[in-house]
């Protein structure tokens, strides 16, 4: 889902970097009027988490792979707007230390996953729970829905930038994500029932059980991740879409490599762990600030 600098045009980045900012500066602003902010570890933990979730590709079908988007696991453990903050921190940690998606799109990626995989998933999440629908039920509609959109919004931005016709890019896009998309439930449900599987009273264990399941993902199942090309990669080689550029800037832990390892499980074990360890400690900074913003208005 992470679209990759070369396959945009024209106006549809600064536009779509306009509505992230914006996305971001009201996910903020409703975040410190939360009466229900989380532990600054434990988010910095489930951040991590949905960081090294993304990194465990799963073969779909046809030689095509899927991964964990987390929008919903994001939004359903913190609420909406810190579930939004925690999506975008980890996207713009894969663009900017990882070369995950370009930076000129890094706009376009927050839109799509943070924006819509954890801001309109979580809200549709919330939605089906008031409506009466039993938990599991509405979190694995709700993670598969956030799929669906995310990626109807990435063809529509395809479209829209020239680089292929709607009516070729969303059947196909629509059609493989919507086997991700089960994948996406089934792993939602998983990580949401490990994560609120201990009375609240355990806090250390709930600040551990993620960050340690992190730390697993990241460092010894990362490596064995299936190389198949994700959804969207697949679709770009189908319809002959799918080109390389040189980046705009060399990002220090390209393609989850360490570059003096070249491509071998230590150096995705050690990319896997520095980006867990990274994503952890500018989360807790953020959620830590978050707190620190609301006070005074909570003074006055």
């Amino acid at each position: 889902m992470h679209i990759p600098s070369e396959m945009l045009n024209g106006s549809i980045c600064p536009v779509s970097a306009a509505l992230a900012v914006t996305g971001i500066a009201l996910a903020t602003r409703f975040a410190t009027k939360s009466a229900n902010k989380p532990d600054s570890l434990r988010f910095a933990a489930v951040a991590a988490l949905i960081f090294a979730g993304q990194m465990l590709n799963f073969p779909v079908q046809s030689g095509t792979s899927g991964h964990l988007l987390g929008g919903v696991l994001a939004s359903a453990v913190f609420g909406v707007p810190y579930g939004v903050l925690a999506m975008a921190l980890v996207v713009a940690i894969q663009s900017l230390v990882f070369a995950d998606g370009g930076l000129l799109v890094l706009g376009v990626n927050v839109f799509n996953m943070a924006l819509i995989g954890a801001g309109v998933g979580g809200l549709l999440h919330a939605l089906l729970l008031r409506r009466g629908l039993h938990r599991n039920v509405a979190l694995m509609l709700a993670g598969w829905a956030s799929i669906m959109l995310a990626a109807t919004a990435c063809s529509v931005e395809l479209a829209l930038s020239g680089t292929i016709a709607a009516s070729q890019v969303l059947p196909a896009m629509l059609g493989v994500h919507a086997l991700i998309g089960v994948g996406e439930a089934l792993v939602t449900l998983l990580l949401v029932g490990l994560l609120d599987s201990r009375p609240a009273s355990s806090g250390s264990w709930k600040v551990a059980t993620p960050f340690l399941g992190a730390l697993l993902m990241a460092t010894v199942l990362s490596p064995f991740a299936s190389a198949y090309p994700d959804g969207l990669e697949w679709v770009a080689q189908q319809y002959g879409f799918l080109k390389e550029s040189a980046p705009l800037f060399v990002a220090p832990l390209a393609d989850y490599a360490v570059p003096a390892l070249g491509d071998s499980v230590l150096s995705t074990a050690l990319a896997g762990l520095a980006g867990v360890l990274l994503v952890a400690a500018l989360g807790a900074l953020l959620a830590r600030m978050l707190r620190t913003a609301a006070k005074p208005s909570l003074a006055g």
